[in-house]
């Protein structure tokens, strides 16, 4: 037995470091790397990082796209930090919230060749810790005398740490609801210290049979406030009430808010509709990829609930084809088509246009 924290809890310390502005050292295969995250950076840091070596923005291939920037890997892109780029500078390259005021922002000298592993890998952090997907690296050369000077959190990764994930059932309780007094609220903990997820059972379904199932993620804005904007909040309802109809069956809410880049980011996506680009060009130009969910983990409640085929209520393809790959049998696609309306009509016809969403 140890005190000391194992790689998966380095990794959620890692996190909280990058939200609040402390940079981090990774390392793997004989490459060390101090990383900060491009949102948080402070001047005074920077100019530390600064004084360690020449420091690079990592930014996304869909970021690097948008401000024409040379991604010479289809994981990363490595802009070289002009001698006077402050962290105003970094900001207007990482957020795209003046670009269509500032539209020249280079040009821009881009890295390459060499190792880009750890660039990928810190970006992946910021995409796990809700932040912009842009870092600033710098190569360290005295891993140990970082360890002892700085006291930074230090990790050693191969290529697919950041991707490992394990959920751990917590609690459930009898929950009397609207739709049916007979429901049950599960929690479920991820052993990487990011946000806790829930099931919603309605009943005693068979486990030995197709549940009547919805994963549905977490719309604070639609769900809570009554969004107009997107049609979150009625399909939550619905399929409640549909399970509640039937008697049995169960709700996955799966806290992945904005197609898992976060509501701050979600909203900074939403600025950019604002400004008329669609809802995947508005996550393009943040960095993000059309959807960062990682379906997966409703696949790992299912089974952990017991249940092994479904009958899944969604208009979305891509759920059908993931609960199928990770051995959850999809045995019937239900529609949900509701909550259309004047202010989400274009937002509906880019899912369905760009997402193939079935509406």
């Amino acid at each position: 037995m140890t005190l000391a924290p194992n790689q998966t809890e380095l990794l959620a310390r890692a996190r909280v470091d990058l939200r609040m502005g402390v940079p981090i050292v990774l390392t793997h295969h004989g490459r060390t790397v101090m990383v900060a995250a491009a949102e948080t950076l402070s001047s005074g840091r920077l100019n530390d990082m600064r004084g360690v070596g020449a420091p690079v923005l990592a930014i996304t291939p869909r970021r690097a796209e948008t401000l024409k920037a040379r991604a010479y890997s289809d994981r990363v892109a490595r802009i070289e930090l002009p001698r006077d780029a402050g962290t105003e500078w970094i900001a207007s390259v990482a957020d795209p919230s003046d670009d269509l005021t500032r539209p020249m922002k280079g040009p821009f000298r881009t890295r390459r060749g060499g190792d880009d592993g750890l660039e990928a890998q810190s970006i992946a952090l910021c995409k796990s810790a809700r932040l912009l997907p842009a870092t600033v690296v710098v190569d360290v050369s005295n891993t140990a005398e970082i360890a002892a000077d700085k006291n930074l959190t230090i990790v050693s990764l191969d290529q697919k740490m950041i991707d490992m994930l394990s959920l751990e059932p917590v609690a459930h309780a009898r929950l009397p609801l609207t739709v049916s007094e007979a429901g049950r609220l599960h929690i479920f903990r991820p052993d990487d210290g990011s946000e806790e997820h829930y099931a919603v059972e309605i009943g005693r379904p068979a486990r030995n049979e197709p549940v009547l199932a919805r994963l549905h993620s977490a719309c604070f804005t639609g769900d809570v406030l009554g969004s107009l904007k997107c049609d979150c909040g009625p399909q939550l309802h619905t399929a409640l009430n549909m399970i509640g109809q039937e008697g049995h069956g169960v709700l996955l809410y799966l806290n992945q808010e904005g197609r898992g880049i976060g509501l701050a980011n979600k909203m900074r996506a939403y600025s950019l509709q604002d400004q008329g680009f669609d809802t995947v060009e508005a996550n393009h130009r943040l960095g993000f990829e059309d959807d960062e969910r990682d379906f997966r983990i409703g696949a790992m409640i299912l089974k952990s609930l017991g249940f092994s085929a479904v009958r899944l209520m969604t208009n979305n393809p891509r759920k059908v084809a993931r609960m199928n790959e990770t051995g959850i049998h999809v045995t019937e696609r239900v529609p949900l088509r509701v909550g259309k309306g004047a202010h989400n009509q274009a937002y509906l016809a880019t899912k369905a246009r760009k997402s193939g969403h079935l509406l």
